[in-house]
This record gives C-alpha cells, sequence and structure tokens, in this order.
C-alpha cells in the first residue's frame, strides 16, 4: 500500500505540476485532521510522520504513536477531502506561478464563451478574461477562434488565479516587435515611445544603437515581411514606424508621417511645436478627425499646433496692416479673423474649456469628433456639433 501511496503522489506531482514534498506536508495535514476527529480531542498534541523514501506514515499523540487501524472510515474520508482542497490550493498556486512570470508577454488560447461583453478564453490548464474594454472595436470572434493576447495582470482570488489579458494594449504591439525583430530582442534596436489608437492606428518610434543597423528598416524587413505579420495579428490596423530623434524638430517631422513638414517653430518653455505645412498636406498633417496630429502630440510628448503655408501668410498681412483703434470697436470682443473665439457656439466660457483641453485651432476643431468636444465640461452634444460645423466652414474658406 505504501509502494501504491508513493506511486500515486508521483503520478499527481507529473500531472499536475505540484511538488511531492507540498503533497507529503499535504497528507500530513489530512492525517492530523483525521486524527482529532477520530479522537474527539481538538487540543490533543498530535504529529504525523512520512517516510519519503518507503511512504510509511506513522501517527504520534502526546510523543506515542497510534496504530493506522484506529482511524477507520472516518479518518479516511477526512484524510480524502482535506487532501483533495491543498490538492487544488497547490495547483492554483502553481497556475498562479507560471502565469504572473509571464506577465508582459503574449499568450495563446482559444474562444471558450462570452461573457457580458467579456470574452473567456481557454489557456489550457485555466481561463482568461478579455474584458470588453481591453478589445478592439474593429475585432470579433466566435467560438473556438484562436486568440492571442498580452498577458495584462493575474490576480489571486478565493475561486483561483484571474487572469486578464489584452488586444488593444500598447505592450501587445511592442511585444509583437519583440517577437518578430531579432534586433530588439539583441538589444540593437529599441522601442523608445509608442502610442496607440486601438483598431484604427498606432506610432512606433525606434532608435537603433549601432549605426550600421536601420531601426525602421529592421522593423519593417525584408519586402515588408516583419511589419506585415504584425498588422495581420491586428487586423490591418495602421502602423507608422518613424526613427527617434533627440532633436525634438527631426522627431516631430517624422511623427507626422505621412504628411510632409515645411518648417517647425519650437517653443521650449511650453512644450509647444508650431508646425507649418504645405496647404496641399494639412489634411494629412492632421489626419481624420484629427487622428494623425493627436497621436504625433502623443508620442512626441509635445503640444502640436499645425498650420498651412496659407493661412500663416494671411495671419503675416494681418499684422502688417495697420491698426485703427475706435470707440466701437473696443467694444466689441469678437473680430473679423476667424479664431477658435469666432466660432459659433463658443462664449467666453467655452472658449477657456477648449483652449485648456488643447483645441487651440480652428484646425484642430474641424478634425475632432463629436465625442472628443462632449467629453469636456459644460458642453453638450448640440453645442458640440454647432463647434466642429462652425469650424469645418472656417477651414473651407
Amino acid at each position: 500500500m505504501n509502494k501504491d501511496f508513493l506511486n500515486i503522489l508521483e503520478n499527481i506531482e507529473r500531472e499536475k505540476g505540484i511538488s511531492i514534498e507540498i503533497l507529503f506536508q499535504a497528507v500530513e495535514s489530512a492525517l492530523v485532521s483525521a486524527a482529532r476527529k477520530v479522537i474527539g480531542k481538538k487540543t490533543e498534541d498530535i504529529s504525523v510522520k512520512i517516510d519519503r523514501k518507503n511512504g510509511q506514515i506513522k501517527v504520534f499523540s502526546e510523543g506515542k504513536e497510534i496504530e493506522s487501524g484506529d482511524f477507520g472510515r472516518i479518518a479516511a474520508q477526512t484524510a480524502k477531502q482535506v487532501i483533495i482542497q491543498k490538492i487544488r490550493e497547490a495547483e492554483r498556486d502553481v497556475i498562479y506561478g507560471e502565469f504572473h512570470e509571464k506577465m508582459g508577454d503574449i499568450v495563446s488560447g482559444s474562444v471558450h464563451r462570452f461573457e457580458r461583453g467579456d470574452i473567456i478564453l481557454d489557456l489550457g490548464k485555466t481561463e482568461a478574461i478579455l474584458p470588453k474594454s481591453q478589445q478592439c472595436h474593429k475585432e470579433s470572434y466566435r467560438q473556438g477562434d484562436r486568440v492571442r493576447a498580452y498577458l495584462l495582470d493575474v490576480k489571486k482570488t478565493p475561486r483561483g488565479p484571474q487572469i486578464i489579458v489584452s488586444r488593444s494594449n500598447p505592450g501587445f504591439i511592442k511585444k509583437l516587435f519583440e517577437l518578430e525583430v531579432p534586433e530588439i530582442g539583441d538589444g540593437i534596436v529599441e522601442i523608445k515611445s509608442i502610442y496607440r489608437e486601438a483598431g484604427d492606428r498606432t506610432k512606433v518610434a525606434v532608435f537603433s544603437k549601432d549605426d550600421k543597423v536601420d531601426a525602421v528598416g529592421a522593423c519593417v524587413g525584408m519586402r515588408g515581411q516583419r511589419v506585415k505579420s504584425i498588422v495581420r495579428e491586428i487586423h490591418g490596423e495602421r502602423l507608422d514606424i518613424i526613427r527617434w530623434s533627440d532633436d525634438i524638430q527631426e522627431y516631430a517631422k517624422a511623427s507626422l508621417s505621412p504628411a510632409e513638414v515645411s518648417k517647425i517653430k519650437v517653443d521650449k518653455e511650453r512644450r509647444r511645436l508650431e508646425v507649418i505645412v504645405k496647404d496641399d498636406q494639412l489634411s494629412l498633417a492632421i489626419g481624420k478627425h484629427g487622428q494623425n496630429v493627436r497621436i504625433a502630440s502623443k508620442l512626441v510628448g509635445w503640444d502640436i499646433d499645425i498650420r498651412s503655408e496659407k493661412r500663416l501668410k494671411e495671419l503675416k498681412s494681418k499684422e502688417k496692416e495697420p491698426k485703427k483703434e475706435t470707440k466701437k470697436a473696443k467694444g466689441i470682443k469678437k473680430t473679423k479673423e476667424p479664431t477658435v473665439a469666432n466660432l459659433g457656439g463658443v462664449g467666453k466660457k467655452t472658449y477657456g474649456v477648449l483652449v485648456k483641453a488643447g483645441f487651440d485651432s480652428i484646425e484642430k476643431i474641424a478634425g475632432a469628433k463629436t465625442e472628443d468636444i462632449t467629453k469636456l465640461e459644460g458642453i453638450g452634444t448640440k453645442t458640440a456639433e454647432k463647434i466642429i460645423n462652425s469650424a469645418k466652414e472656417k477651414v473651407k474658406k
């Protein structure tokens, strides 16, 4: 029986990945509980020792050995229940430890079920939750689909480890590059900055520590194979790889790609960049709903204000014109010059809110979404629509 007992413990160790020493301790604890139940004295000094080599079990009460026949059916049943519980706890600890070490890595699983918008993935040994907030809005899955995701967090709960994964986190893109680009794994190429609007567009700034290695070229790969593999994984999301530079002007120019920049004025005190582009590059620089300039600004960590060359000339010519102040002019707060303050629906308070949020030019507001404006304090949907439409008309003129 002792030999069979050892074989059982060894099989559990192989199948569950639980240390045999933990199993020995679980059995000893179970037998202590069983002995207390049989004897009927909770305060009884009872100990159990199992020989690790031959599996022989010895139970002691106040220093005296108790024969195994004294336990009976109740003792065996109690021991069985405690052993099962201990094995479950040990198995949960093993799973927690295994996945806790993998935090920040990519895991793979299949779609098991759906719960209130969340996707439950089967990872084999356990399940993972892909919350709705961590999904890409353009992706959809069916039961059984294989999914790769970024291991975001592992938490201990009474029901076992809770594993949270993400498809929208910027770390997912970064890890995909590390897997696809050997130069990043070797430390030759470094990802300096990354900003993502999941499902729509991501910009990645890379830098090479070796002058002989082109950072952008390494990430793109031969005939674009490396970046194509990543784009396939993120279901066609736009992915811009740019060259990082410690020169803020060069870095900003690259971050606004694919638009071509004519000139940049730097305000270091306010960490602000005034970018001048050709007229035909303005919409490209701003991007759909202001997305390109918004992501570029987050990537470089500076505020970016974009103007066209035509618009800049108009402003300069206005500045050169002699100012004629009259009593009537002094009382007018808004001028004919198209600024944020001149837009329909913009009062003194709304103007302050818009500028504080970074919407300090007509172009930025014209490229914004309604929800971008309604997020701001005191601005409703109708007002936001009125402001955006007014900005679009001004830009067209």
